[in-house]
């Protein structure tokens, strides 16, 4: 892990230098995910045989957060691509595992995802022994910048979803510019419309002789995700933390009408309080995304036949804790840190309004309330969760 961690870092490293540029002129980033291809992040998960990392999800979640302190959408870029690079081994056959990650590993593809359950708007019908896919979804994430599209619709006549990965670059997928968010505006994740993509029956994820065949492993993809959430989310902490920091340590000025004068902001008592408060709390929150990571990453990679729905559950639980902390500690750090650094800290060419501005956008996703009361109703009643597409 420790290479991979350090590769991550020399890459954050340089999408630092103009990460507050970037973000203002909010253009489609090219550039970025290219570097991510260049240093070989892209096929972390990637069978070693296909010349990809064969790391575990442990360390993708911990690469995903180590971008994610540079810039927060590509850390969600990133996150985003992992767990659709999993997707055929969530849902699909062994053959389409085996297709697809050899596909995507040998040619370095990048995936996004036009996959948003609360959008019933994309139909597949059939046409001999081939779906057809066609309609809208609001948000497709990665969008312009992706080799791979996940497509996700309702057969019609039934409630079945079928899942299947396509050419990004086809004349059927047309994507929208029309993602104008606060934050994590680097992410692509405008609208798309979806005319007459054909994908064979035997691509339509998880399905033989057009029957899907269920495992308790398919239930696996929200928690994966929300995990993958949690730690861009810790990441962009994390970086709003230590560019705080930073700006003190070099910027801030000491408070001469206190009675209790500094020669410098670093020594004044409520500089060092509040810095230390948000600390303690970030340590916190980072060793339980931890703990959810290294209870995730055996279950992910073990024989998908092995998993119960208690083992799912129990860690779909901590991960639910996980990300309400990281969501909380985050936001506070994002507030604070303007407390901390003082009133030039404000001027939009530090940037650190980026931090709070981004984990305010994705942290809205799903209402955190309902990841309160996943945990309260296992504390409270040992209830573990019932699978849903956000739970």
């Amino acid at each position: 892990m420790t290479d991979w961690i350090t590769r991550a870092r020399e890459v954050a490293a340089q999408l630092a230098v103009d990460a507050v540029e970037r973000d203002r002129a909010n253009e489609t980033p090219y550039a970025e995910v290219q570097l991510l291809k260049d240093n070989g992040l892209v096929t972390l998960l990637g069978p070693a045989e296909h010349g990809g990392g064969g790391q575990t999800w442990e360390t993708a979640y911990r690469v995903i957060r180590e971008i994610a302190k540079a810039d927060g959408s590509i850390g969600q870029l990133l996150g985003y691509h992992y767990l659709w690079a999993w997707a055929a081994r969530l849902v699909g056959t062994d053959a389409q595992i085996a297709a697809v990650e050899e596909l995507y590993t040998k040619n370095n593809f990048f995936f996004g995802g036009a996959v948003n359950p609360r959008d019933s708007d994309l139909k597949i019908t059939q046409d001999g022994d081939e779906l057809v896919y066609h309609g809208h979804k609001s948000f497709s994430t990665g969008s312009k910048v992706s080799d791979l599209t996940v497509l996700e619709g309702v057969l019609e006549g039934t409630d079945e979803h079928v899942f299947a990965i396509v050419p990004s670059k086809q004349p059927g997928i047309v994507f929208h510019d029309d993602w104008d968010n606060i934050g994590q505006r680097l992410t692509e994740s405008g609208s798309v419309t979806i005319s007459d993509v054909r994908v064979p029956w035997s691509d339509a994820a998880g399905y033989v002789d057009r029957k899907f065949q269920p495992l308790v492993y398919n239930t696996l993809n929200v928690p994966t995700i929300q995990l993958v959430f949690t730690n861009f989310y810790l990441g962009i902490a994390q970086g709003a933390l230590e560019s705080a920091l930073a700006y003190t340590r070099e910027r801030t000025r000491a408070w001469p009408y206190g009675g209790d004068d500094k020669a410098a902001a670093t020594e004044e008592w409520y500089v060092l309080e509040g810095y230390g408060d948000l600390q303690a709390k970030l340590w916190a929150a980072e060793a339980l995304v931890d703990r959810a990571g290294a209870a995730i990453s055996p279950l992910l990679h073990a024989p998908r036949e092995e998993l119960t729905p208690e083992a799912r559950g129990e860690v779909a639980v901590l991960i639910a804790a996980a990300k309400q902390r990281i969501v909380d500690t985050g936001l506070e750090i994002g507030t604070k840190i303007f407390e901390l650094t003082g009133a030039r800290a404000s001027a939009t060419k530090y940037g650190l309004d980026r931090f709070w501005r981004n984990l305010r956008t994705h942290s809205l996703h799903d209402p955190l309330p309902y990841k309160r009361r996943e945990v309260g109703d296992y504390a409270l009643n040992d209830r573990l969760p019932e699978p849903t597409w956000y739970t």
